[in-house]
């Protein structure tokens, strides 16, 4: 029995007015400056490798912060003749190259971190590192949280790395911020480098994870099942429009646009006018459950339905 037309399906909305992605970048760079200062300067006071090892990690992030704001302008930009599919894919790019440089930066710190252990290190004037630890922790999760939700709300590559950067950078804070009341209580000042090596074992983790993610774009891989089942649904539900059929379906991700493209089978009788205007409106279903959808569909005739990729056709009379 055909699926009805009214069945529902997964579907990631549109947006009419997407959000703008520029601002929270922005606001990122902005954080991250004024945050790199302040660690120096407590750095220099405290003697403390960890809060130095902490102004390294907000450089990097700064860095990434940049490259990010950079990115989602250039994804804005319209496809052009050097550029026929789009700017859309640099977000991805951009994300691999802030997890490279959380990989970076946890590398430094690591290499202070036994220095300091081997040679020794002595940390003074502990209440001025809390101090900025804790603004900095706190001004992290806050503006970590207004990239997550728009990168959420924009899908955007480039700002949901951007957004992970500045939780590792939080999360490292109260690490060190930790070690430091640590050291304080007790006077083992080793407990500083050792708190750094922690919080850069933390770091690889989050830089290994934007990575992949990012990778698997770049590589073209696949759209997840529950985008490949929205596909495929829409697709049957058109088959009592005359859709015997389709196959060789093949999709892939460029930011936050998904690429689609598929070969559709007509039954014998259909017009060519009328398998025209029902791929147009398949296209638009489509585009209505994965948002940010481009695709392409190719027209063909009944023979060249595949076994297994039947499409049902419309229930007769006495099947209700």
């Amino acid at each position: 029995m055909a699926r009805s037309l009214s069945r529902p399906a997964p579907v990631i909305p549109a947006h009419p007015h997407p959000p703008t992605r520029t601002g929270p970048a922005l606001l990122s760079v902005a954080s991250n400056t004024t945050l790199i200062l302040l660690k120096v300067v407590a750095g220099s006071i405290t003697g403390s490798v960890a809060i130095l090892s902490e102004a390294m990690h907000s450089s990097i992030d700064l860095i990434a912060s940049i490259v990010a704001f950079i990115s989602v302008r250039k994804a804005d930009e319209p496809a052009d003749e050097e550029h026929r599919y789009g700017h859309e894919k640099i977000e991805n790019l951009s994300a691999a190259i802030e997890g490279m440089l959380i990989l970076v930066g946890s590398g430094v710190i690591a290499y202070e971190a036994i220095r300091h252990l081997a040679i020794g290190a002595k940390v003074e004037r502990l209440g001025v590192g809390i101090a900025v630890l804790g603004i900095s922790a706190v001004a992290n999760l806050f503006v970590g949280a207004v990239v997550a939700r728009r990168a959420r709300a924009t899908e955007s590559a480039a700002l949901e790395g951007d957004a992970a950067h500045l939780r590792t950078d939080a999360l490292s804070s109260v690490g060190v911020l930790a070690g430091l009341v640590l050291v304080q209580i007790t006077g083992a000042d080793w407990l500083d480098p050792v708190v750094a090596l922690a919080v850069a074992a933390a770091i690889v983790v989050s830089g290994v994870r934007i990575l992949t993610r990012s990778s698997r774009v770049l590589v073209d891989e696949a759209l997840p099942p529950d985008e490949l089942a929205a596909i495929r649904d829409a697709v049957h539900d058109f088959g009592p429009r005359g859709v015997a059929g389709f196959h060789k379906l093949r999709t892939r991700r460029a930011g936050a646009r998904r690429y689609v493209d598929l070969h559709l089978q007509f039954r014998s009788g259909t017009t060519l006018e009328d398998a025209h205007a029902t791929a147009h409106e398949l296209q638009d279903a489509i585009r209505s459950r994965l948002r940010g959808a481009d695709v392409l569909i190719h027209l063909e005739p009944e023979d060249r339905v595949q076994p297994g990729t039947e499409v049902p056709p419309a229930p007769g009379p006495s099947e209700g």
